[in-house]
């Protein structure tokens, strides 16, 4: 795992780093909070499902570090307006911002309705740009800052049957590469993770016939080479990695991929 001592800034003292996880309420948002906290950064995990937040910022302070969870829809302004106010209450500025709330469900393009798309975009992309407009203007005004977008594999290698998060993780991925452009020479550094096939709950609720097509039109297409995932904690190791990358380093897009299952027999 990635040394987690918070960095040094400019100066020659110690950083205290707040940071935000938005869609922490399992998989690989829980994960990052997890990694973060037991990193010595204080936490602010938010969601939908707060209580699921609670559960994990409990386990993060049983075991000696400061998480707090509140409740976030980065879909409703309000919504994310709030939570920015009680994050900064309770931990202070946030250096670090993670976007990871996202929605994926399946669906042809051309059977998804147009106010289907719209809600896929309005959380995956529309979230985003909130989460960014509440939390980086402080970043920029201290010169100091971590954004990290949780992107996914789908951006180059698209896969049939879920078209809505294709296009809002291409769109997603425009915003931060276009936010990196201006955040140039503040200070504030605004990075990509991009992950492969990851075990997360995000397809919680789909049809089996669903998911199953999904896997084997990706194969067909040859965006899936084979059966290998990757574990939520081994993505938050990356995005540890990612912000703990020493002041005067940036890495700007990192494509995380699992490794294919050990085959015996090579011959």
């Amino acid at each position: 795992m990635p040394d987690l001592t918070p960095q040094r800034g400019l100066a020659e003292h110690p950083v205290r780093r707040p940071v935000v996880v938005a869609g922490a309420s399992a998989g690989i948002g829980a994960d990052i909070a997890r990694a973060f906290g037991a990193g010595g950064y204080p936490v602010a995990l938010g969601a939908r499902r707060v209580e699921r937040c609670e559960q994990v910022a409990a386990e993060i302070c049983a075991a000696g570090g400061a998480a707090h969870a509140f409740e976030l829809d980065v879909s409703d302004s309000a919504s994310v307006t709030a939570f920015g106010k009680a994050v900064v209450d309770a931990l202070g500025e946030i250096e670090v911002l993670i976007a990871n709330a996202g929605l994926m469900t399946p669906g042809r393009v051309h059977d998804t309705s147009p106010d289907h798309l719209a809600a896929v975009l309005d959380t995956n992309v529309v979230g985003v740009q909130r989460l960014v407009t509440t939390f980086v203007p402080a970043m920029v005004a201290r010169r100091r800052g971590d954004v990290v977008l949780i992107s996914s594999d789908v951006v180059d290698q698209p896969r049939p049957l879920i078209g809505a998060y294709v296009s809002s993780k291409w769109a997603a991925e425009g915003l931060i590469r276009t936010l990196q452009m201006e955040l140039e020479g503040t200070g504030v550094r605004a990075s990509i993770v991009r992950p492969g096939p990851t075990a997360t709950e995000i397809s919680t609720g789909w049809d089996m016939d669903e998911a199953v097509e999904v896997v084997k039109l990706g194969k067909k297409f040859g965006s899936l080479r084979h059966y290998g995932w990757l574990h939520p904690s081994s993505v938050a190791q990356t995005v540890a990695h990612v912000v703990g990358a020493p002041r005067g380093t940036h890495l700007a897009l990192v494509h995380v991929t699992p490794e294919a299952p050990i085959v015996e027999d090579r011959t």
